[in-house]
């Protein structure tokens, strides 16, 4: 997908927040209303806005308990366990890597005792060989 400089300019913005007015993003970039609403329109359309979130702030985030946990899961388990991990609500994110591991999970909970508890369920699904999880200390960047 092509993306000129001024639709990455204006993803930028989007991505700082996503409810800035156009009248607001078309002065800061420069161009008209219309066509800011026209290059959203299109990068819509061409699927490279897929579409606008809820981004949490530090200061709540901050309250919650993070961590990294690396899986390694059996050979043909990856559906399965894709499936469980998704049906946490705690997993706020699932990344398929490459290496030792095969999965990377980003997990949120209120407390450490609670952390504990869902990397615990996490070890038990079935297809699960290993976990390895580091606590998230601080966010130095979120974009």
């Amino acid at each position: 997908m092509q993306v000129s400089d001024k639709d990455g300019e204006l993803l930028a913005l989007l991505s700082e927040n996503a409810r800035m007015p156009v009248a607001t993003i078309a002065r800061r970039l420069g161009v008209s209303r219309t066509t800011v609403q026209a290059r959203m329109e299109r990068l819509e359309r061409d699927g490279v806005i897929a579409g606008y979130a809820l981004k949490l702030s530090e200061s709540y985030l901050s309250g919650l308990v993070r961590a990294h946990v690396l899986i390694t899961i059996a050979p043909k388990s990856l559906a399965a366990v894709s499936a469980e991990l998704g049906a946490i609500r705690e997993v706020t994110t699932l990344h398929s890597v490459s290496g030792t591991f095969d999965l990377i999970a980003i997990i949120a909970a209120p407390s450490i005792s609670d952390l504990d508890r869902l990397i615990d369920r996490i070890g038990e699904i079935t297809g699960v060989e290993r976990t390895l999880s580091s606590i998230i200390l601080s966010t130095r960047i979120s974009r």
